[in-house]
């Protein structure tokens, strides 16, 4: 493989070969093929697809998230992204940075849950001094509890004593990045709703509190290459070190390699990983020409 065929063939998966997803089935389609990507790029780049650059059918100019409001091609791609959310064939996840939606298939959602998800997640967080969680958060939290789907606005009135915009979105990104709740819709008007996860989707928290987490990585690191078509070990390393420590990735990767799950391609003067390509059948032809192992065994040409 040559690097404009790994480019080509990346560009064929991630829709930037000028076939843009713009409607809901192909939306679907795109997620569960590429398992998770980014809604804008990220400056420095990462090696992830983005829904903005497969709704345009290209990755010349994409607005990042910091220039997305005065592009117009944004406001449509947010629409269907959020249509996604809606119907829970997608989830969000906070991953990179709360204002760039970092999306997961469905299918794929329990593996990312079982990395960085709570494992008891009906049980209310606590503050305190080794807390993840501010009391801010604790009691965000109990009022998405009580209250269900719920508004940024709405959700500062119940509060009560008007915190800061800014403390209730750092309150926020505490418990989303544990995926204690997740944004389900968005309106123009009052902006994000949050909800619970474990009420939102019951069955993919379930799910993912059953998997352990070297399963569920090895999973999303073969998602990953799927998607990715190949990529240099540091790469995939890069990735997932934003879920768990780099030595555990190491770990899996080198696991994934001596079952054969992964192999190595050379691409270029680069040696990358990849899903190793299934066998192809034996021809007739080869059935044929294979040695009698018979006649091998017992020195014997064969004929």
């Amino acid at each position: 493989m040559i690097d404009a065929e790994l480019q080509q063939a990346r560009a064929a998966k991630w829709h930037l070969d000028s076939k843009p997803v713009r409607t809901l089935d192909d939306a679907r389609e795109f997620i569960e093929s590429i398992g998770f990507c980014l809604m804008y790029p990220l400056r420095p780049a990462v090696l992830l697809p983005t829904f903005m650059g497969a709704f345009v059918g290209s990755d010349d100019r994409l607005p990042t998230i910091q220039h997305a409001f005065a592009d117009p091609r944004a406001q449509d791609a947010t629409e269907l992204m959020v249509r996604l959310l809606r119907e829970k064939s997608a989830f969000e996840a906070n991953l990179f940075d709360e204002n760039n939606n970092f999306l997961v298939a469905a299918s794929v959602f329990p593996y990312f849950y079982a990395l960085v998800g709570e494992r008891n997640p009906k049980q209310a967080p606590k503050a305190g001094a080794r807390s993840e969680y501010s009391q801010l958060a604790v009691d965000a939290f109990e009022v998405i509890r009580r209250k269900g789907s719920i508004s940024k606005q709405k959700l500062r009135e119940e509060l009560g004593g008007d915190p800061s915009l800014a403390a209730l979105d750092r309150a926020l990104a505490e418990l989303w990045s544990k995926l204690r709740i997740t944004r389900v819709d968005y309106s123009p008007v009052e902006g994000a709703s949050w909800d619970v996860l474990y009420r939102w989707a019951p069955d993919a928290v379930r799910e993912g509190v059953n998997l352990s987490v070297a399963e569920a990585l090895s999973a999303l690191i073969s998602k990953y290459l799927d998607s990715s078509i190949a990529a240099e070990p540091g790469e995939v390393e890069t990735f997932f070190s934003n879920l768990v420590p780099r030595s555990r990735v190491k770990e899996s990767i080198n696991a994934l390699l001596a079952a054969r799950e992964l192999s190595f391609v050379h691409v270029g003067n680069r040696s990358l990983i990849q899903i190793t390509p299934p066998k192809a059948l034996p021809t007739a032809r080869d059935q044929q020409a294979r040695p009698d192992p018979r006649r091998v065994k017992i020195g014997l040409r064969p004929r």
